[in-house]
C-alpha cells in the first residue's frame, strides 16, 4: 500500500474514532399512503359527524375554505413552520385532519380569538375528586419524574406512571378511572375535549411548553394556571407554535428511536398528531423491525391511520395553499 493511501486511511480512521462522521441516515419514508384504501374511521367520529347532519367531505371543505380564504393564517403557518424547520404542509395536515374527524372549523379565524379570551374569565381547575393535578403529582409514585429536566420529559414521565400505577386501579384506598391521564385531570368541562385550530389538549400543550418557549419565545404555561393553558391553546397566534412543536417531536422520535425519517410524509405525522405518544409507537415499531430483521424479513414502514390517509390523499390540494402565499 502506497504511503499516501496509508496516510489517508489513517486520517479517516482517526476522524471516525472522534465521532466526526455523521451517523447513518435514517430510512426515508416515501410520500403517499401505504394502504390502498382508507383505514376504518372510529365509531365515535362517525357518530359525531352524523349527529351534526354533515359529512366528512363537507367538514374537510369547510376547514379548507378557512385556510384558502385567510392568506394571513397561511402566512403564519408558513413562518412558524420555518422556525421549527418543518414543511408547512405538516401543520395544515394536522389542522385539516382534526376538523374533518373531530369538530367543525369555525368559519372565521377571529372566532378562535374571541373564544380564547373567554377562558381567561372562566373558573375551573385541573383536578379530579377534589385533588388538583399539582397535588397528585407530588405523590411518592411520581418521585422519579422530579429528575426530568424539561416539560416534555417530566409530563411524559407522569403520564407513564399514571398508566402503570393508577389507571383503573385502587391506590391508597381510592379508585381511579380507567381513562387517559389527560382526560381525567386536564379536561374539566367534559372528557375528550380539545381546543383551538389545532384541537390541542392541555396535557400535550404542557409537554410542549419548553420547546415552544425556546423556539418561539412564548411564555411557558403551567398546570397551576389552567386558564392560561386554555387561553393559549385557543389563541391561534400561540397554538400554531404548539402544533409545530408537537409535529417536530414526532419526527424526532421516529428518527431517534425507530430510525425512520417521516419528514416527507405528512400523512404519518398527521397520524401521530392524532394518536399521540410518538415515542412509545416508535419503540414498538423498532422492536417489531428488530424481530423482522432477525427472521430475514423486510422492515415494516410506518403506516397512516384513517386521519393521515386523508391528508396524503388530499396532499396536492393542501400543498396548493402555499403556492401563492
Amino acid at each position: 500500500m502506497a504511503p499516501r493511501v496509508r496516510w489517508a486511511i489513517g486520517i479517516c480512521l482517526g476522524i471516525a474514532a472522534m465521532g466526526f462522521f455523521p451517523a447513518a441516515a435514517a430510512t426515508l419514508v416515501p410520500e403517499g399512503n401505504r394502504n390502498a384504501t382508507q383505514p376504518p374511521v372510529p365509531g365515535v367520529s362517525a357518530k359525531r359527524t352524523k349527529s351534526a347532519r354533515t359529512t366528512y367531505e363537507a367538514k374537510y371543505q369547510k376547514v379548507y375554505r378557512l385556510l384558502k380564504n385567510d392568506t394571513a393564517l397561511v402566512s403564519k403557518i408558513r413562518s412558524i413552520s420555518a422556525r421549527y424547520k418543518l414543511d408547512p404542509v405538516h401543520m395544515v395536515g394536522a389542522i385539516v385532519g382534526e376538523h374533518t374527524y373531530n369538530v367543525d372549523a369555525y368559519d372565521r379565524l377571529q372566532t378562535y380569538y374571541v373564544k380564547a379570551v373567554s377562558y381567561l374569565k372562566s373558573d375551573f381547575s385541573f383536578s379530579h375528586g377534589g385533588e388538583t393535578v399539582g397535588q397528585f403529582v407530588e405523590r411518592p409514585q411520581f418521585a422519579k419524574c422530579q429528575k426530568e429536566k424539561g416539560s416534555y420529559d417530566a409530563w411524559s414521565c407522569r403520564e407513564a406512571i399514571w398508566d402503570k400505577t393508577f389507571r383503573g386501579k385502587t391506590v391508597d384506598g381510592k379508585k381511579w378511572p380507567n381513562d387517559r391521564f389527560g382526560a381525567v385531570f386536564f379536561q374539566p368541562f367534559y372528557a375528550g375535549q380539545t381546543f383551538g385550530i389545532g384541537q390541542l389538549n392541555p396535557l400535550t400543550a404542557l409537554k410542549m411548553t419548553d420547546l415552544v418557549h425556546q423556539t418561539s419565545g412564548l411564555p411557558r404555561i403551567s398546570h397551576q394556571n389552567p386558564q392560561q393553558v386554555y387561553q393559549t391553546i385557543m389563541d391561534p397566534d400561540k397554538s400554531l407554535a404548539y402544533i409545530a412543536a408537537t409535529l417536530k417531536k414526532s419526527i424526532s422520535a421516529y428518527r431517534q428511536i425507530a430510525d425512520f425519517d417521516i419528514s416527507k410524509n405528512p400523512g404519518i405525522t398527521a397520524t401521530l398528531y392524532n394518536l399521540g405518544n410518538p415515542e412509545a409507537r416508535a419503540a414498538r415499531l423498532a422492536a417489531e423491525n428488530r424481530l423482522r430483521r432477525a427472521k430475514g424479513k423486510a422492515v415494516r414502514l410506518p403506516e397512516e391511520n384513517y386521519y393521515g390517509w386523508l391528508v396524503n390523499e388530499k396532499l396536492d390540494e393542501l400543498e396548493a395553499l402555499f403556492q401563492d402565499s
